[in-house]
């Protein structure tokens, strides 16, 4: 018998710690780098509103190297967790659409640039809340227009901010490029999510309690 409540013993601290793991996933690698992304933020503000461009490009770049590495070490080491899936692009929306505020007041972006960029992102919370409210759906995976979107948005910062160091031809025809296919692709995703969100609430419609 002191055996068998030895080995309970020694089972239960081990199955507390499995449970306390799956209960903790900001414990995981890949959400920790996501939340030091969120954390750099008021860093790059801070910066970016100093003037030091030197500073807030590198901490932009590490902000860049922990988007990158989240995934990976997900998939490395099988930490994908519900939480990671929403809180990723929340921390990529949060930092990108932050900084295009600041570079806008700035005066480093058209303020019709940002305009759109919070416009699209604006539409796809309603989308999003449409979606759930017609038919319960809380995914809402994005596209590949969406995500060429967001590499867009990633590289017209980093070329504003680079901007500011050099005033190398390449530089400004870059920031140009950026900024235009920020534009154009905002706009096709805000589109084309739009479409996505019709068909589904038309489908959801048409395979409601009604239909026969």
């Amino acid at each position: 018998m002191r055996m068998g409540a030895s080995v309970c013993c020694l089972q239960e601290p081990a199955m507390a710690d499995v449970a306390n793991t799956r209960l903790n996933p900001f414990r995981t690698a890949p959400n920790l780098l996501t939340l030091l992304r969120i954390c750099l933020a008021p860093f790059l503000v801070a910066t970016i509103l100093g003037a030091h461009y030197g500073l807030s490009f590198g901490l932009f770049v590490a902000a860049g190297l922990t988007d990158a590495l989240d995934g990976t070490l997900a998939r490395l080491l099988k930490q994908r967790s519900q939480l990671g899936e929403y809180l990723d692009p929340v921390a990529d929306k949060l930092l990108l659409s932050t900084l295009f505020l600041v570079l806008t007041h700035m005066g480093l972006i058209p303020a019709t640039v940002t305009v759109l960029v919070f416009g699209r992102d604006v539409g796809i919370l309603v989308v999003a809340a449409i979606l759930y409210a017609a038919s319960g759906r809380r995914e809402f995976r994005p596209s590949l227009v969406g995500k060429a979107n967001t590499v867009a948005q990633v590289a017209a910062v980093a070329a504003v901010l680079l901007h500011q160091l050099t005033k190398a031809q390449w530089v400004a025809e870059f920031r140009l490029v950026a900024l235009y296919a920020t534009v154009t692709l905002t706009v096709a995703s805000g589109i084309h999510y739009s479409w996505v969100a019709a068909r589904r609430v038309g489908a959801s419609a048409a395979n409601g309690p009604g239909a026969k």
